[in-house]
């Protein structure tokens, strides 16, 4: 908009210091006496920039009316920006679903947390009584004696290397398993070693397993029926008892009830003595397996009166014969 001048007239003041000089130049527009002064004022509309009119006035108005717009965009440091200026989104579902199915899972495995450490510790699945089976060289007394320890211990803490390492003392024990029954029982399944020979010992005889293991006496051979292994293949002669003590522990166990000794001249000459007096030529280590089952099958072979046997020879166990 256009600004208008409206001149006002002051009147001289004479008093005042420093009074202007009355202007000489003729001025038709002016009535004013000589010795006033006139004073022009521009009055400049709200949203004008005094100046030139044109380009360079409706560009200062522009930049004017910018600077009254309030300002949007982040707020200055420290601020938060008005509520009116943020739009609020609905959560996704899928998200939601998340956050419960994370919290839940949590709850989840914390109640089971609990409740194992409940079952740990507790004093209500303390073992009470503890069963124990398999047992034929060990008594039952035995075992539960050398698993003492394990009392009022809680079921869950119970392992098999604690049941093992308690009952390493009994040499008759190869291994153990263990089963808790809750609340307060114990099961012991026990593994014992497998005696497969006699050894004379002085008056007595002592029981040995395949790794020559001494797992029990007795003073009657008899009493026993387990083969007597002859003095030159005792324990002490190594390589002899492996041999000897291999091959009686690959037979059944109703064919070395029938055995009455086990002697070797030599790890590949191993001889069996049967209870009724007939000899079984074994051989060497090889083919154990089979030569157990030739051996199984000869014996049990009718007799024939007319044809008796002395001799079972199994050393070559595809082609086993007797004479």
């Amino acid at each position: 908009m256009a600004s208008t001048r409206k001149p006002t007239f002051k009147p001289a003041n004479d008093t005042a210091k420093g009074a202007a000089r009355p202007s000489t130049d003729p001025d038709p527009r002016s009535n004013a006496a000589p010795g006033d002064v006139i004073s022009a004022e521009r009055i400049v509309e709200p949203g004008q920039v005094p100046g030139r009119k044109g380009a360079g006035s409706k560009l200062a108005a522009a930049k004017a009316a910018a600077a009254r717009k309030p300002k949007t965009g982040r707020p200055p440091a420290g601020q938060s920006a008005p509520d009116d200026n943020v739009i609020a989104f609905p959560e996704p579902k899928r998200h939601r679903t998340r956050r419960y199915i994370l919290w839940t899972a949590a709850v989840t495995a914390a109640v089971v947390a609990a409740i194992i450490a409940g079952a740990v510790f507790s004093p209500a699945l303390a073992v009470r009584a503890i069963t124990v089976d398999g047992t034929k060289l060990l008594t039952v007394d035995a075992v539960q004696e050398a698993l003492a320890p394990m009392e009022g211990k809680p079921l869950p803490q119970v392992t098999e290397q604690d049941v093992n390492d308690l009952l390493k003392p009994l040499v008759q024990v190869r291994s153990a398993t263990i089963e808790a029954r809750p609340p307060s029982e114990l099961l012991v399944h026990v593994e014992e070693r497998v005696p497969v020979a006699l050894l004379k010992q002085g008056d007595s005889f002592v029981m040995v397993d395949v790794d020559g293991v001494q797992l029990g006496a007795t003073a009657d051979q008899s009493a026993v029926a387990l083969p007597l292994i002859d003095a030159g293949a005792g324990a002490g002669n190594t390589q002899l008892f492996k041999a000897v003590a291999a091959v009686l522990d690959t037979l059944p166990a109703d064919v070395l009830a029938r055995m009455s000794a086990a002697s070797a001249a030599s790890p590949d000459a191993v001889e069996l003595k049967l209870v009724d007096g007939k000899t079984v030529v074994w051989g060497n280590a090889e083919d154990r397996e089979l030569k157990a089952k030739a051996l199984e099958a000869l014996l049990k072979m009718p007799a024939d009166p007319k044809v008796p046997v002395n001799v079972y020879d199994v050393s070559v166990p595809r082609h086993p014969f007797t004479k």
